[in-house]
């Protein structure tokens, strides 16, 4: 047997060292293609998750655009409005005050807390809706809220994110719009009627800020129309009412 020679054993070293680095490009490549693998299942999960959600989202509007006769809508009322910066209840000179008789169902304008709703929701269950009388405040600051009755919640969950994304991105709307349970403790809504639409608006003098003439609208329906509610907020926008700036 032939004695190996120093020359042998680098070669064979090198060898070794070669087959050792193409063996550890191997594995780095079958780790890249498995990264690369997951991430483009990530990527595909989640773009069919978004198209999914769009898609549902674009189905409960279908589902509320169709004629507007069929949604039996009253037309606007525009009722008696008072009570802009009368503030009632905790944090006031009357806080033993929980609960105010509003004069309309649902109002659109009225005395109210100091505190209106500022969170980010723009939907609002029975579980987490706001006190009618911290909604008002909001009314006073250009909000025009969506009432509705509880009946309809579960089965109209869809239709209230979707209304609620389309119509915040109203110019008129300017992300104030709210879509909220009426409590039927303040009075019930009319026979037939499950929705209910509100805005608060004023004459105010741009120099000194004073609250001049000012009118609730109204707007009951037995359906929920897509086209009814951009109409209401068309006609009746965040600007116009007594505390536009306000959040």
């Amino acid at each position: 047997m032939a004695r190996e020679t120093s020359r042998d054993r680098r070669e064979r070293v090198a060898q070794m060292q070669a087959a050792q680095k193409r063996s550890e490009r191997r594995r780095l490549l079958v780790v890249i293609g498995a990264c690369v693998a997951v991430i483009a299942i990530i990527g595909a999960a989640v773009a069919w998750a978004v198209i999914g959600e769009q898609n549902k989202k674009n189905e409960a509007l279908a589902n509320i655009s169709g004629d507007v006769a069929a949604a039996s809508c009253d037309p606007v009322t525009n009722d008696p409005a008072s009570g802009s910066s009368d503030h009632v209840g905790p944090g006031t000179n009357q806080p033993d005050v929980t609960k105010i008789q509003y004069s309309t169902v649902p109002p659109s304008s009225g005395k109210h807390f100091a505190v209106p709703a500022v969170d980010s929701r723009r939907v609002y269950t029975v579980a987490d809706a706001p006190k009618i009388e911290t909604l008002v405040h909001n009314l006073e600051h250009g909000y025009t809220i969506l009432w509705y009755d509880r009946s309809v919640e579960k089965e109209q969950a869809a239709a209230f994110q979707a209304l609620a994304t389309k119509v915040n991105a109203m110019k008129e709307s300017a992300n104030k719009f709210l879509v909220s349970p009426w409590d039927p403790a303040y009075g019930a809504l009319p026979a037939g009627k499950k929705y209910a639409l509100s805005h608060w608006s004023a004459d105010v003098d741009q120099a000194t800020g004073k609250v001049g003439k000012q009118m609730g609208h109204r707007q009951l329906c037995g359906g929920l129309n897509t086209t009814v509610v951009e109409d209401f907020v068309k006609s009746h926008p965040w600007s116009s009412a007594p505390e536009p700036g306000a959040a």
